[in-house]
């Protein structure tokens, strides 16, 4: 039997145990000294001591494994109690302990929270957790970027997290077997819930229970819609088919009367609106034409009707919102521009009746060739000048730069837009 195992098989015992076997373990080289050896050593003679069969029995298993390890109770405590905050950690990080030894994970674990990334099998577990990485022979510095990619869980209010499990055939990835959707409440996991065949793309906390969406995992090309409890149960899973060939979910919101609409991309050429019941049968559907270069990047409600932000940048639109009734009918639309600068709408939320819109904005480019915030600037990085830039010959897209002659590193070009472009 080797070291680990008897570790594990300690792991095993009751605490209370182990303390009891070392005590017992004190008490029986004292009292059972004869009694002409302890008149030698000056004590009195030992009272007769009452042993159970009990007491002797748990005392002496938990003895004789410490006594094989040559190590202490306080020791065997220790190792215990790191293996269960490996444990621990590996659940809250999403991380799957499949194939690794108890000392193993414990070496995982310390890797990753002391921030070295050097141990060989951290690798195998990080690349399992977080999908999108293929690095052949990953540095320490590529693991702890991969690390940084995790999703992070919010330590109040709920937060969700999706992991990937996949079929293995040793190292190599045969297919993709699930999607576990997880729920959080105050960092502390609440339910989780399998999602066999179906890729999740997104989830949103409703009154009515948690909307997921994504795509049938053999074919992206067909949009998904469940719905999960506050227990964990899918109510309902259903792909949606309207005809087309290709269908993409944008978002899912809930009304007040337990219904949903779905928000979704049609052909790359429609906008559609879909009303479920509460039970994920459609009620209801309608489309309408949307240029082809417009993507959809948020939804929220508003009044009885949603309005649904477009945008693409190559395009030069940043900040277009329509605005649909229940049915989804284009009711009006509207954008946000000023003189001199571009808006960026990154997100909006429906609260108390308004809609609270999240936006940056930069300076007009004169010639953005897909670079729409910064064009200006890398046109300067790229071209030698001898005399400064002003506001009038850069559109007051700049401040004034120091001569540049060549080519400068990523470094020193993130420092340079941190200190003069805002």
């Amino acid at each position: 039997m080797n070291k680990e195992k008897l570790s594990e098989i300690i792991s095993g015992i009751d605490e209370k145990y182990v303390a009891e076997a070392s005590s017992f373990a004190t008490a029986a080289t004292e009292t059972d000294m004869p009694d002409a050896e302890r008149a030698d050593a000056g004590r009195t003679p030992a009272k007769p001591v009452k042993r159970t069969r009990r007491i002797v029995w748990i005392a002496a298993a938990a003895c004789l494994c410490v006594a094989a390890l040559g190590i202490g109770g306080f020791a065997a405590a220790a190792e215990a109690k790191e293996y269960r905050e490996a444990v621990a950690f590996f659940e809250e990080n999403g991380l799957s302990a499949e194939g690794l030894s108890r000392s193993e994970v414990k070496a995982v674990y310390r890797d990753i929270t002391e921030n070295r990334f050097t141990y060989g099998k951290t690798a195998e577990v990080i690349m399992r957790a977080v999908p999108g990485f293929e690095i052949d022979q990953p540095t320490p510095e590529d693991l702890s970027a991969a690390w940084q990619w995790r999703p992070v869980i919010p330590s109040a209010g709920y937060g969700y997290r999706k992991d990937y499990v996949y079929v293995r055939d040793g190292d190599r990835i045969e297919y993709l077997e699930k999607m576990v959707l997880k729920c959080f409440l105050d960092g502390e996991q609440i339910w989780s819930a399998d999602f066999p065949g179906f890729v999740i793309s997104g989830c949103s906390r409703t009154k009515n229970g948690t909307a997921v969406w994504g795509h049938n995992e053999n074919d992206f090309r067909q949009g998904r819609v469940a719905l999960v409890d506050e227990s964990g149960s899918i109510l309902w899973n259903d792909a949606l088919d309207h005809g087309f060939g290709s269908e993409t979910v944008a978002s899912v919101l809930s009304d007040d009367d337990g219904t949903f609409a779905v928000i979704s991309r049609g052909d790359f050429k429609y906008l559609c609106l879909a009303r479920l019941g509460a039970d994920g049968k459609e009620q209801s559907f309608r489309k309408t034409e949307v240029d082809r270069l417009l993507g959809i990047r948020a939804a929220a409600r508003l009044g009885d009707g949603y309005i649904v932000m477009l945008s693409n940048s190559a395009a030069g639109v940043t900040s277009l919102i329509w605005k649909l009734d229940r049915d989804g009918n284009l009711t009006d639309s509207f954008t946000y521009e000023a003189e001199g600068c571009d808006y960026y709408i990154t997100d909006m939320i429906g609260f108390g009746g308004r809609v609270c819109l999240s936006a940056y904005s930069v300076p007009k480019q004169k010639d953005g060739g897909g670079r729409h915030e910064i064009a200006d600037i890398l046109h300067y990085l790229h071209t030698e000048k001898t005399e400064p830039l002003t506001p009038e010959s850069t559109g007051d897209s700049l401040t004034e730069f120091p001569r540049v002659t060549e080519f400068i590193s990523s470094e020193e070009l993130t420092s340079l837009l941190r200190d003069n472009y805002t």
